[in-house]
């Protein structure tokens, strides 16, 4: 019975979050649905001791919670810029987060206080100059607010909300932007990014370009220097994940842990388990501790122990949990944040797909975890494709023979990448030799993406595929993968 609360109560609070995103929803009336769910289920509880109207009740009010907690997030701070749309304006503010740094540009999230009211604003700037987290700025240029834009894909991307997320309002185009002084922020953050920069810098020394933009991306997400020929070969065919900070990549960390500890006879399984989960935690670090990474993070942990023990179904719960969490903590994500809708269904394709399918893929070798990659990735790129399809309207038909060729290479070239980064801190001396094999697993990789993206048949855009599609076809999913349970947990509620 505990289960079937749970679940309510975590799904009804999803549906209300989603149905606030969506549409507009009159606070009063989710008040007066959450007080009538609760006189409900104190009958139900108390009166007539009915499964049914006690779960309902439940999942009625944590539904009315999702709806006050979205319309709480809601709600559009005063800003003094508000009247100064379109005109030039002056100020000074703190850069407080790691600056983004593009092919022809570098992106800045700075944060003004005026009066005691914070402002965020999304600058981009030129080149010449180098930002660091936590400088203090002075920025002059034309403030404006961000506007939606259409992709190559022939898709809207909704840019307000996507920015609205992090609870940024306001966009200046290459403005005059001079640093004041260093030193501002987070002591913990700064020296992270520091390490950061030092490590990627000293891994480049190692590496040519553009492999080392790769290794860059496979080891701590960094994929912004990317040209866009490079950028659009990824996504043709279907790799772009691997340069993604997802928890994929993060999942690789742990399971070498793992493997390294799993040698040792002497040590139990769950101190492998918990060394992987360690690793994870090393990885969030490096990569500066943002959200995104940690969202990779708890993801990669769950689908880490979820592999490692069997216990699927102990995991879901823990999954469900991770998923509600985030989105209490911003109601935003849901709907607006394609990184954590991605990472979550990677996962559940991860947990449960997976298993399902292996059977169809015992002709394929177990060398090097062949067998285990390829059913990990066909089940991953089959359970988010109708995802991509109507979110960004790309389907690669290279996607699988890429990835098969590529994957099997990546653990072992990350570990490369890690260890180049490290020699390097000490002597470029010793990074050479190991960033020089690196170089020649980088090279293989990048050969086999612009070997796929350059076929002629590689990709086509979709770009009006049919939400009631993707409805349909994840229902379908879930009534595959999750049926019996389904109806075990209407069955039990009698």
């Amino acid at each position: 019975m505990r289960d079937r609360i749970f679940y309510s109560a975590c799904f009804g609070f999803v549906f209300g979050v989603l149905l606030r995103s969506l549409l507009w929803v009159n606070i009063y009336f989710a008040i007066l649905l959450g007080v009538v769910s609760v006189a409900l289920f104190l009958f139900f509880l108390l009166v007539s001791q009915n499964n049914w109207g006690i779960m309902a009740t439940i999942f009625v009010f944590t539904f009315s919670l999702g709806i006050l907690r979205f319309h709480a997030a809601d709600v559009l701070p005063f800003h003094v810029y508000e009247q100064s749309i379109g005109e030039e304006i002056s100020g000074e503010a703190e850069i407080i987060d790691e600056p983004d740094i593009r092919e022809n540009n570098q992106k800045l999230i700075v944060e003004e206080d005026i009066s005691g009211i914070k402002t965020k604003i999304l600058i981009t700037t030129g080149l010449e100059d180098h930002f660091k987290y936590g400088d203090k700025i002075s920025f002059f240029g034309k403030i404006e607010k961000p506007e939606n834009f259409i992709t190559d894909q022939g898709k809207e991307f909704d840019y307000i909300n996507y920015l609205r997320k992090d609870e940024i309002y306001y966009i200046m185009n290459y403005g005059n932007v001079e640093v004041l002084s260093h030193g501002y922020g987070n002591k913990i953050k700064s020296v992270l990014f520091t390490l950061k920069e030092k490590f990627l810098e000293k891994m480049n020394l190692a590496i040519a370009s553009p492999e080392n933009l790769l290794m860059g991306g496979l080891i701590l997400g960094e994929k912004a220097s990317f040209s866009q020929e490079l950028r659009q070969s990824f996504v043709d065919t279907g790799t772009i994940h691997i340069v993604a900070l997802s928890g994929y990549n993060v999942t690789i960390v742990a399971e070498w842990f793992m493997k390294l500890f799993k040698q040792v006879s002497l040590v139990p399984q769950n101190f492998g388990i918990g060394m992987g989960i360690f690793a994870i935690l090393l990885f969030i670090i490096m990569t500066g501790g943002d959200s995104t990474a940690l969202r990779a993070g708890v993801m990669a942990s769950l689908a880490l122990v979820a592999r490692a023990t069997g216990r699927n179904y102990d995991v879901a719960r823990a999954l469900v949990l991770a998923g509600v969490g985030m989105i209490l903590f911003n109601p935003f994500v849901l709907v607006y944040d394609v990184s954590f809708q991605l990472s979550f269904i990677a996962t559940v394709a991860v947990i449960f797909l997976t298993p399902r399918i292996e059977k169809y893929f015992l002709w394929v070798p177990e060398n090097f975890k062949l067998r285990d990659i390829v059913s990990v990735t066909f089940a991953a790129y089959i359970f988010v494709l109708p995802f991509i399809l109507y979110k960004m309207g790309n389907l690669s038909l290279v996607a699988l023979p890429a990835n098969i060729l590529i994957l099997p290479f990546i653990p072992f070239t990350m570990l490369l990448g890690f260890l180049t980064g490290l020699a390097g801190l000490l002597s470029y001396i010793l990074a050479v030799p190991v960033g020089y094999i690196s170089y020649l697993f980088l090279h293989y990789e990048l050969g086999v993406i612009n070997f796929f993206a350059h076929l002629p048949f590689a990709a086509i855009s979709l770009p009006n595929f049919p939400l009631i599609f993707t409805v349909g076809i994840y229902a379908y999913f879930i009534y595959r993968l999750f049926g019996r349970s389904i109806k075990s947990f209407f069955l039990e509620v009698r």
